[in-house]
């Protein structure tokens, strides 16, 4: 591992818990920390972070073990946007066979960088799945949080329907896929005390798949410069012997500098940019400001 020393902060990111906990751990012992020569901030060896991990969810920065796929998998994207998790999908070897997304502008950007997908431009709820039964091994998709209720009465996938998720849920059922992958954002384990996330597993569960415990992403321990967090919710088909995994983290992180360039994460730096140009008025505006003039006088 390049780097060897660790903040507060970047404790609390890798290991999911309040920076208040980690200094607690110092103050008890639980966690050994150095003094930073300059500032005496506190740092913690990578060995000591390693030692807390109780859920084994870190890694080392070696790479893992690659293996040829049998055949081209393919998937099945709804809520598409500007495909983000279908490029990344991409880039892990996979293949869209379809990419649903309402919003025009959005669908004009992945015709534009991927000219070759499927991109179905349409509400999904005018859309028959039916046909792609057989054709498609993964459906993914980032379906808006909507809360629903069984009013006791456990009715399942009939009682998601208005809701998104319902659209989800019903393109697995009819395409019936391997695994079906939503994505969300973290604080889905919440919404309405939890029992949102408990009736969508539930749902998956009815029709037919094997859900793993949810698991929140965090992009700067996979090797991408962004604190963003994803919620991941994955779904086995019932009748497989799958054993999934989700990605270890990398205890190496980096930085916006990582991403503009060239060195740790590409081979060549991002071209210069004149950036978004400013309208008639505002430039007016800004030239006038400097000589005296008020704004208002314009």
């Amino acid at each position: 591992m390049k780097k060897k020393l660790y903040t507060v902060s970047q404790i609390a990111d890798m290991l999911s818990v309040s920076k208040q906990t980690v200094r607690n751990w110092d103050t008890s012992g639980k966690l050994k920390s150095i003094r930073h020569p300059d500032n005496d901030y506190r740092l913690y060896a990578a060995k000591d972070v390693l030692a807390l991990d109780k859920d084994g969810v870190l890694s080392n920065t070696l790479a893992p073990v690659k293996e040829a796929p049998v055949r081209q998998y393919k998937i099945l994207e709804l809520f598409a946007g500007a495909g983000g998790l279908a490029l990344g999908l991409e880039k892990a070897g996979l293949s869209s066979i379809m990419l649903n997304e309402i919003d025009k502008y959005a669908c004009r950007t992945l015709r534009k960088n991927r000219p070759n997908w499927n991109v179905v431009e349409s509400d999904v709820k005018d859309i028959n799945f039916k046909p792609y039964q057989g054709k498609v091994d993964v459906i993914t998709g980032g379906f808006p949080c909507q809360s629903f209720s069984y009013a006791g009465k456990k009715l399942g996938l009939e009682d998601a329907r208005g809701t998104l998720f319902y659209e989800f849920a019903r393109a697995v059922k009819e395409v019936k896929p391997l695994l079906c992958v939503g994505e969300n954002v973290r604080g889905l384990l919440k919404h309405d005390n939890g029992n949102t996330m408990q009736n969508m597993i539930y749902v998956l569960e009815e029709i037919g798949y094997r859900v793993l415990p949810p698991r929140v992403l965090k992009a700067i321990f996979h090797k991408v410069p962004q604190k963003r967090e994803r919620l991941l919710i994955v779904g086995i088909r019932a009748d497989l012997q799958i054993n999934y995994e989700f990605p270890r983290k990398h205890l190496e992180q980096y930085n916006l500098k990582d991403a503009l360039q060239a060195g740790r994460l590409f081979d060549s730096e991002v071209p210069n940019s004149p950036g978004m140009a400013y309208s008639k008025r505002k430039k007016e505006i800004l030239e006038y400001i400097p000589q005296g003039g008020y704004w208002k006088d314009l």
